[in-house]
């Protein structure tokens, strides 16, 4: 071996030696590191701690004694000695075996006070802030529950109330909490305005949505108060509203609310691309699933070629064929709708595709946010349940239904992953909304003998108790009438979509003919048997009393010669033909009115008592049955008597009505309606009160009980009737629509007749004799009820009937 290598051995001897030696240090220095980072604690001392006891703090934390300690595990007992929210500073630090926490407690709240609030009451603040009386003084709780309050008042139109903060110490640590309110003035909303719409006038559109402009009813009604939840509401209200009058491509470009700080108000505009508007082109179904019989679903789809584009329809659709899919065994189909725009044409083709959906099950339905409802009152809207096949299309019908409700001011449902891959979570979000209502309304009614001041107070509840039950108590009172009635409905009675419930009510109304008391009331049960048509059977109980005063004298025995001379007289026999007596108690023996069904203020007092059974069916596409601008109503019905009682007859009735959109840009709404009705007795004759009294209901411009069979010159009823009515209604120029007036024309036609009482001495009217007339209405949708007045001129009339050309009173007309 030459020197040189061994040299060149050496160096590379030595090299090694250094770098084994560089690693050692390094790795002995790496040891003494962790070691100093994970330092093993044997005691924990607490300081600053008044209150919390010092266990306490320990038992907070995750360290203990004897375990080695991380910068990290340090860290994470400091955020958990603050997410405590008992300290304002946490500070840990550790020498030796000993590991110091050093602690700053936060201020115990003794109260939390509402200085400077009368719009909005203490409760419902303490019910908006997280802050509370006992609880640890956080200056980040109260920063929010700041916020909070200025959200509340901005909900009731008090957008510039300014809220701060302070805090009061009281001694020992604790403090009260103060929260200075100025509310400001109400925040308006000054105007309304729509850009880029042609087809719908902006009056119109504003009808569509929920915000309102600041009018002269603001203050009662108070729809005019912003809120940005309810704006984003309003944007879909807009988009379901073109989409269902065949606007499918319409968009909202911008929805922009500005406030003006010098006029506290509010200026909303909506930019809007309406885009063409298109009608249904072809419909098809296809179904890639075997057995599946496409033909027979044809008659479950609303959508029909030619008929303009409706979302609504194809939604519809889309949930009886789903119904239809599951009722045949096809739990998993999954239906979904294609649209096929034709551009030049301007129609939508709709090819429903019937797929195998993912086997996918319903793990659990989770309701959130409801703090009245109860959970069951939500859960029944669902035609699915827990295990049951997930179909987001059934999903969806619920969430309409819980919306129809009106329990809650939104409503949404979403899904999350369940507990293995084909589960899945259904997430209910809803917010209450007020569902109780005092109503107080009053006005003058043109009835005749009972025209005068009427006024009538009522309260109801659609949602009694969270249970989802309608109750209504009200009372009414005019210049000759009293009114009381109470109802009650449980919608879901035993578990089943059945509406069940009863009426009780008491009037009594004065006449020039006789007076009249009736107490009663019905129990009824209401079964849906498909979407549109419902069935009601009901058990009707009342008992009626006649006449006036008893114990008086007859004061012209010369009676029929001048009937109107008699005012009471003394009676024997409770019975509607009266039976009248001279002034030595002595009976009138005379034919003319012993053997007749003589009605007047000379009338026995007596009871009369009516039990009977009912049934109806009721069809109803009305697209809103408070303001109908579209659809159909109608319904049949029979009524049987004898089921005890004094009444023994059969009375049939029918009454349908049409509503027609007849211009969308002036929104003028027309309205076809029509009614008849029967009543024959069972086994006897029939008394004079089971027949049909008729008059303005049927033929305006008549009297209440203006037209049909009398005697001598009095109402006796008649036991058959019908019908029809053409009108129009439309907003009044030049008013704000906000106000709630809107006109009217109208033309009626009817008649009342047949009496088995034809052939009595006195007795006219009995033959069937047209009556029509014509008019003009306004109706005003009033804060206290709808409200109408009504000019009619009667065209066709019999010598004796009794016209009331002027009416007023409170509007119901199908």
């Amino acid at each position: 071996m030459t020197a040189g290598t061994r040299i060149l051995r050496a160096a590379a001897a030595i090299a090694l030696s250094s770098t084994f030696l560089m690693a050692t240090s390094l790795t002995i220095q790496l040891a003494s590191t962790g070691v100093a980072a994970a330092a093993v604690v044997n005691r924990i001392a607490v300081r600053g701690n008044k209150r919390v006891d010092a266990d306490t703090v320990r038992g907070f934390i995750s360290i203990k004694p004897g375990q080695n300690v991380t910068d990290a595990d340090q860290d994470a007992a400091v955020r958990r000695l603050y997410s405590t929210g008992l300290f304002s500073n946490v500070r840990i630090s550790q020498s030796g075996g000993t590991l110091t926490i050093d602690v700053e407690e936060n201020q115990i709240v003794n109260q939390v006070l509402f200085q400077g609030n009368s719009k909005i009451k203490d409760q419902q603040l303490s019910a908006a802030v997280q802050t509370r009386p006992r609880g640890a003084y956080s200056q980040q709780v109260v920063d929010a529950d700041v916020e909070e309050i200025k959200k509340a008042y901005v909900s009731i139109g008090r957008s510039d109330a300014v809220v701060t903060a302070q805090t009061q110490p009281i001694g020992e640590g604790r403090v009260n909490v103060i929260y200075n309110i100025q509310e400001g003035d109400r925040t308006k909303i000054g105007s309304i305005s729509f850009v880029g719409n042609n087809a719908f006038s902006d009056a119109r559109l504003k009808q569509v949505i929920s915000l309102r402009e600041t009018g002269i009813l603001s203050f009662i009604q108070r729809d005019d108060v912003y809120d940005p939840d309810k704006l984003q509401s309003d944007e879909e209200t807009l988009r379901r509203f073109y989409y269902n009058h065949g606007y499918a491509d319409f968009r909202i470009l911008s929805a922009v609310a500005e406030l003006d700080p010098d006029q506290n108000s509010y200026f909303i505009t909506f930019t809007v691309d309406e885009g063409e508007r298109y009608a249904f082109g072809n419909v098809r179904i296809d179904s890639t699933i075997e057995g599946v019989d496409t033909e027979a679903l044809y008659s479950q789809l609303d959508t029909t070629p030619g008929e303009v584009y409706s979302a609504k329809d194809v939604e519809d659709s889309l949930v009886n064929v789903t119904n239809a899919l599951a009722n045949k065994g096809f739990a998993f189909a999954q239906v979904t709708p294609r649209g096929d725009r034709d551009f030049t044409n301007h129609t939508i083709a709709i090819d429903y595709v019937i797929d195998q959906g993912p086997r996918a099950y319903i793990e659990r339905i989770e309701i959130r946010g409801n703090t009245k409802t109860r959970d069951y009152v939500i859960r029944r809207e669902f035609d699915i349940s827990e295990g049951d096949a997930f179909n987001q299309v059934l999903i969806q019908r619920a969430k309409q239904r819980l919306e129809d409700l009106k329990y809650f001011t939104t409503v949404k449902i979403s899904t999350a992953p369940g507990s293995e891959p084909d589960r899945v979570i259904v997430i209910v979000d809803v917010n209450e909304k007020a569902t109780g209502e005092i109503s107080i309304g009053g006005g003058y009614t043109t009835s005749g003998d009972s025209s005068g001041p009427v006024a009538e107070v009522g309260i109801q509840e659609r949602n009694f108790l969270g249970r989802g039950q309608f109750i209504k108590v009200s009372a009414g009172v005019g210049t000759n009438s009293r009114s009381y009635q109470l109802s009650f409905t449980e919608p879901y009675f035993l578990g089943q979509r059945l509406a069940a419930g009863f009426d009780v009510y008491h009037t009594e109304t004065s006449t020039d003919d006789y007076d009249v008391k009736r107490t009663g009331g019905d129990v009824r049960l209401s079964a849906p048997i498909t979407e549109h048509l419902t069935a009601t059977i009901a058990y009707n109980y009342k008992q009626e009393s006649y006449g006036g005063d008893t114990g008086q004298t007859v004061e012209n025995p010369d009676y029929p010669t001048d009937p109107d001379q008699y005012i009471d007289s003394t009676c024997s026999n409770p019975d509607p033909k009266s039976n009248l007596f001279d002034e030595g108690g002595n009976p009138l023996t005379a034919p003319s009115f012993t053997d007749s069904p003589i009605i007047n203020e000379a009338i026995c007092a007596g009871d009369y008592r009516t039990s009977s059974a009912s049934y109806q069916f009721t069809y109803n596409t009305l697209d809103n049955n408070q303001d109908p601008r579209n659809g159909f109503v109608g319904s049949i019905g029979q009524e049987f008597a004898g089921i005890g009682g004094d009444a023994k007859y059969i009375k049939s009735t029918a009454k349908a009505s049409y509503f027609n959109l007849l211009s969308e840009e002036w929104d003028v709404v027309g309205q076809l309606s029509g009614g008849a009705g029967n009543v024959s007795a069972l086994g006897g004759d029939l008394r004079v009160f089971d027949n049909f009294f008729k008059g303005q209901d049927i033929v305006r411009g008549f009297d209440t009980r203006g037209i049909g069979p009398r005697q001598y010159g009095v109402a006796i009823g008649g036991e058959n009737y019908a019908n029809a009515s053409a009108e129009a209604t439309f907003p009044l120029p030049g008013i704000n629509r906000d106000l709630g007036f809107r006109g009217a024309v109208f033309a009626d036609a009817g008649s009342l007749w047949g009496s088995e009482f034809a052939n009595e001495a006195g007795v006219e009217g009995t033959d069937f004799s047209l009556r029509a007339s014509v008019g003009v209405g306004l109706i005003w949708a009033s804060p206290f009820g709808p409200l109408r007045v009504n000019y009619a001129h009667p065209l066709k009339k019999e010598e004796f009937d009794d016209t009331q050309e002027f009416s007023f009173g409170f509007s119901s007309r199908f």
